[in-house]
C-alpha cells in the first residue's frame, strides 16, 4: 500500500538534524503520495522559515513533483476532510491531509502532527518516523 508523507516530514529533509535528514530523504525516496497542499507548505515555510530565494524554492517543490505520487485536492476531498474534522476532532488543514491520504488509499501517514500510531477510518495508521 502507498503512503502519504506530511509537510513536516518534507521539511527535516531539508534541515540540520542529521539523523532527521536522513530518516526525511529515505521517506522522500520511496515516492511517497503528496498533495498540493504539502507543495503548497513546503514553499512556504521554505520561504518564511529556512529564507530560501524563489529559485531554489522552486527547484526544491519541482524535486518533489518529479519524486512523488501527487495528488490534486477537488471538492471530494474538501467533503471528505470536513467530515473528518467533525467525526474525529481534526483542526481542518490536518483533516484535508488525512482525506487525500485516504483517498489516495494509502494505509500509512507519516507525520508528527498527530498521535503515534493513531488510526483513521480503520486502515490509515500515523507513524512518527522519528519517534523512538
Amino acid at each position: 500500500m502507498p503512503v502519504f508523507v506530511d509537510t513536516n516530514i518534507v521539511v527535516y529533509a531539508f534541515g540540520q538534524d542529521a539523523a532527521k535528514v536522513e530518516r526525511a530523504e529515505a521517506i522522500l525516496e520511496a515516492q511517497p503520495t503528496i498533495s498540493v497542499q504539502v507543495i503548497s507548505e513546503f514553499l512556504n515555510v521554505c520561504r518564511v522559515k529556512l529564507g530560501l530565494d524563489t529559485a531554489t524554492r522552486h527547484q526544491l517543490a519541482n524535486e518533489l513533483l518529479a519524486g512523488c505520487n501527487v495528488v490534486a485536492l477537488d471538492s471530494s476531498v474538501v467533503a471528505r476532510a470536513m467530515e473528518i474534522e467533525e467525526q474525529a476532532g481534526v483542526a481542518y488543514w490536518d483533516a484535508l491531509i488525512v482525506a487525500a491520504a485516504l483517498l489516495s488509499a494509502c494505509d500509512t501517514l507519516y507525520s508528527e502532527d498527530f498521535q503515534h500510531g493513531r488510526v483513521f477510518e480503520e486502515r490509515l495508521t500515523v507513524v512518527n518516523p522519528f519517534a523512538s
